[in-house]
């Protein structure tokens, strides 16, 4: 194949991943807010217990249909990441529940600069001057049309690290164990998938009856209700694939600084289907900021400089370490 039309190829595949990811995430989130805001089903961890689940029973049906050949990731692995993970999880519901939204959104968006540390301390990353000051416009912009109220206190500050180390460190180690094992999306979703599913579910309903003081066991289930988790968890499926091909094909960084784009749909999208209020001059013009900070961020990183490991190429510091791990990745 000719390196122009290797080039095009990859870059509508890269265009795919995060089309794929774009609508299930913002899908799943207007999913979720209809289930728990309308229908006031608030037991968020269990739920996303049960995406996991349904996660794992389809990792279990592609290896029936061999689509997915067997691998390795040592335990000692897989303990750290399902550690991490549900840190995440548990540590944003209470961040949540224990800060203002305004301080909730604010400590969502330090996810960005403690990757670039994590990045530059154990990749060996090296970013440009352009490519620093994208990933501030988007800051500022996402920050200017999402962060209202902010209130904090010690036990909701405490929450809020931990919250954000963990979905750090979870997005960090996808990344990571895809580059060392030579594992694809699948593969980590058919070892990750099993395990979070089972502890999630497992303390799911303490963490949610802790956070709601309401028992998922005698929640009222209306045939509307139980159609929304089905589908939130059908949804859930393509969320979870489509975020591992992304930080696969990408980095942990870039996932989330393109990955801002859904947050501008999510608002957009609550503007047009639950009504106008909110939005004002100054949500319009962080919209905007954001999204010229994510085609800044786009143009700088990609050009030769911009976000590279130091002493390797930057088209390689990109790409997994092996690309006939990524060919079913690269199907998607």
């Amino acid at each position: 194949m000719a390196p122009g039309s290797k080039a095009e190829q990859k870059a509508a595949l890269d265009a795919g991943a995060w089309m794929f990811n774009v609508v299930t995430s913002v899908g799943i989130i207007m999913v979720n807010k209809a289930l728990m805001a309308t229908h006031g089903f608030s037991f968020a961890t269990t739920l996303t217990g049960l995406h996991f689940a349904t996660t794992t029973l389809m990792t279990l049906m592609m290896k029936w249909l061999g689509y997915v050949q067997p691998s390795h990731l040592p335990l000692s692995e897989l303990v750290k990441f399902v550690f991490f993970a549900n840190l995440s999880i548990v540590g944003m519901n209470v961040s949540l529940m224990w800060n203002s939204v305004g301080f909730y959104q604010i400590a969502k968006l330090s996810i960005i600069p403690l990757l670039c540390i994590m990045e530059v301390l154990f990749e060996n990353f090296r970013y440009s001057r352009d490519t620093k000051l994208s990933i501030v416009v988007v800051l500022v912009g996402v920050g200017v049309c999402t962060v209202s109220d902010v209130s904090v206190n010690a036990q909701g500050l405490i929450a809020a690290v931990i919250a954000v180390c963990g979905t750090a460190l979870q997005q960090h180690y996808v990344n990571y164990l895809q580059r060392k094992y030579s594992l694809n999306s699948l593969k980590l979703l058919g070892h990750t998938a099993p395990a979070q599913a089972a502890s999630l579910l497992i303390l799911g309903p303490f963490v949610d009856f802790w956070l709601t003081r309401n028992r998922i066991d005698t929640f009222q289930y209306t045939s509307i209700v139980t159609f929304f988790i089905v589908l939130s968890c059908v949804i859930a499926v393509g969320t979870n694939l489509s975020q591992f091909i992304c930080i696969g094909r990408f980095t942990a960084v870039t996932f989330q600084v393109i990955g801002h784009m859904k947050t501008i749909l999510v608002l957009t999208l609550g503007f047009l289907f639950f009504g106008k209020e909110g939005l004002n001059f100054h949500v319009a013009v962080g919209m905007v900021l954001a999204v010229v900070g994510m085609i800044w961020y786009s143009s700088a990183s990609s050009k030769p400089g911009g976000k590279e490991r130091q002493g390797v190429p930057s088209e390689k510091g990109q790409k997994s370490s092996s690309s006939s791990e990524s060919e079913l990745d690269d199907k998607v």
